[in-house]
């Protein structure tokens, strides 16, 4: 009679099964604790702060103790013109540095693409307004624009096209200088970014819609822009942010003069802070640049998921 022997080979586990079985991974927590510490501290706690102090009547130099208003600050806010329109002016600054800063940020990640003569040379180029801090690209500049020794109007002198201009200090003038300054000083980290996703596309796909007849505008609308699209969607609304919450480059320039016409929101927050000791006021002010930031970024989620459904859908 023949003997039946029975495999001891163990089954095969499904994928994941017994991953599956294990419990959260505690110890995980200690790995990602002395990155989220500094976070926690040093920004979620003054955020919290911050939103506590914009329903209190906080003062500098004052004897009494702080107390408890409620919205009482945001109701001033709401009629507080100057405040409005150093948003307006945020939003002017905002769009102005960042619209012109991608459209040559693209040029010049497209031109650092090419196959080009000592191109180490010119990326590294590119960069240097990036590694310079906010403080020495304001002083930089203001010498550029500087009325009497200053290079600009020196070159407009010598072509005859003026004794000078007082950039910084003209009420016209002010506000799209220092836009100048801003789409200069910012260009560099969003050429880095459309260069990375340039240099991940297949050039096959280039080579094939060349070899079917398409010119260069054809291609880059139909292969190069499809895959910049995310990056371009990702470090617009970046760009963004940070520029409505710029105040170190603005503050070095102008401090906000002349007149106000280049006063952003951050630096009417600071001045009601620290010249004019409002710390609830100022707080208050700080609550809605979080909200309209917050607006900003859901604005921009909700594109990216549209373009992405889009994306799986063509897919």
């Amino acid at each position: 009679m023949a003997l039946v022997t029975e495999s001891r080979t163990p089954a095969r586990r499904a994928p994941g099964t017994e991953r599956g079985r294990r419990g959260p991974d505690h110890g995980a927590w200690f790995l990602v604790l002395p990155a989220l510490l500094p976070i926690l501290v040093l920004s979620v706690g003054p955020l919290l702060y911050g939103i506590l102090l914009a329903f209190t009547d906080a003062q500098s130099g004052r004897t009494e103790p702080t107390r408890w208003i409620g919205t009482l600050n945001f109701q001033d806010l709401l009629h507080d013109t100057l405040f409005w329109e150093s948003f307006r002016i945020g939003l002017v600054w905002a769009v102005g540095v960042t619209v012109p800063q991608f459209l040559l940020a693209l040029g010049l990640a497209l031109l650092l693409n090419q196959n080009l003569r000592l191109r180490w040379l010119a990326r590294a180029l590119a960069i240097i307004p990036w590694a310079m801090p906010e403080v020495v690209v304001g002083v930089m500049w203001r010498l550029v624009y500087n009325t009497d020794a200053g290079i600009l109007n020196e070159t407009l002198r010598d072509l005859g096209l003026g004794n000078g201009h007082d950039w910084l200090s003209g009420l016209g003038t002010a506000l799209p200088a220092v836009i100048v300054v801003g789409v200069w000083a910012g260009m560099p980290q969003t050429t880095v970014a459309l260069l990375a996703g340039l240099q991940n596309t297949p050039r096959e796909l280039h080579e094939a819609a060349a070899v079917d007849g398409a010119g260069a505008w054809r291609r880059f609308r139909t292969v190069t822009w499809p895959a910049l699209r995310p990056i371009a969607l990702a470090i617009t609304a970046l760009n963004l942010i940070w520029n409505f919450n710029s105040f170190a480059l603005v503050y070095v320039l102008t401090n906000g003069g002349p007149g106000g016409r280049t006063r952003l929101p951050m630096l009417f927050a600071y001045e009601e802070a620290f010249r004019y000791g409002q710390f609830g006021y100022a707080a208050a002010m700080g609550c809605v640049m979080v909200a309209a930031i917050s607006v900003l970024l859901a604005v921009f989620l909700a594109v990216r998921l549209k373009f992405g459904l889009k994306g799986g859908d063509e897919a």
